[in-house]
């Protein structure tokens, strides 16, 4: 029906048919298998048609944002993004995204949602937002979406705690295996390539203060006083400068730059 309200061609719609009303899986475990059984429903998971036809899917929940001023449905894959201007229109919104979902044979995970406020009024009570079967949604301090962990304040923030403690764990790993065998320089190629990305995940999104951005670069320089021996501060700027690593404060700018030049290009 999805389908057939975008008017597309009568010879691809039944091949997509076709070849979707065929499906077949079974379960390997072990040397075992399982009988094989008809899949209903779904899209194959792997093909290159499959997210297209998903987002076809979905797409009329994007549309309700339009029912209510104010609000902003934002989705990437199965992962729901309900923004309002008030604790009410949430609720609304919230209401008319479970009417969709139940009209296409899906529902919220009541277990892996959350509602946060993000205002001068954040650390006040807020009303209870339920689903349509009565289940309440927790109020949340902090709330995780895309890799990116946003935090309760005035204004939107984002945490970098997870962030760092993921630095440190792969570059102490790193560290644990080829440290003290391979040299120097090899150690910086692999921080920068392999280590620095997971700390810099995302955040050229988000509206990092001076605070933030120094906590940033003092975890690379730990990692570098802990590889060449010292706790001076200007050896390890000299050696970041010799091997050119710049600090996240310096790269971020230019991530930043990137992707406004990106959004630019591709406006929504």
């Amino acid at each position: 029906m999805k389908l057939m309200k975008r008017r597309i061609p009568l010879e691809l719609f039944e091949l997509l048919e076709n070849w979707l009303s065929e499906s077949y899986a079974c379960v390997k475990w072990g040397e075992s298998w399982s009988y094989i059984f008809k899949i209903s429903s779904g899209v194959r998971q792997g093909s290159v048609l499959s997210p297209v036809l998903f987002s076809v899917y979905i797409d009329d929940i994007a549309q309700l944002q339009n029912n209510l001023t104010g609000t902003f449905v934002i989705l990437y894959a199965d992962d729901i993004l309900l923004l309002a201007p008030s604790v009410t229109a949430l609720q609304k919104l919230l209401r008319a995204c479970e009417q969709e979902l139940d009209s296409i044979d899906m529902s919220i995970n009541v277990k892996k949602s959350c509602c946060m406020r993000i205002g001068v009024r954040h650390d006040k009570l807020c009303s209870k937002i339920t689903t349509m079967d009565g289940r309440e949604l927790v109020w949340a301090e902090e709330i995780r979406y895309l890799g990116v962990f946003i935090v309760r304040a005035v204004k939107f923030k984002c945490s970098v705690d997870q962030a760092k403690r993921s630095f440190y764990r792969a570059a102490n790993s790193i560290f644990a295996r080829v440290g003290r065998l391979a040299s120097e320089e090899v150690m910086v190629q692999l921080l920068k390539h392999k280590c620095l990305p997971i700390l810099l995940y995302a955040l050229e999104v988000c509206n990092l203060d001076k605070r933030l951005l120094q906590s940033l670069d003092f975890t690379v320089n730990r990692f570098f006083m802990k590889l060449f021996r010292t706790s001076n501060i200007e050896t390890v700027r000299y050696c970041q400068t010799v091997f050119g690593c710049e600090l996240p404060s310096v790269l971020l700018v230019t991530r930043y730059d990137n992707f406004i030049k990106k959004l630019a290009c591709n406006p929504l």
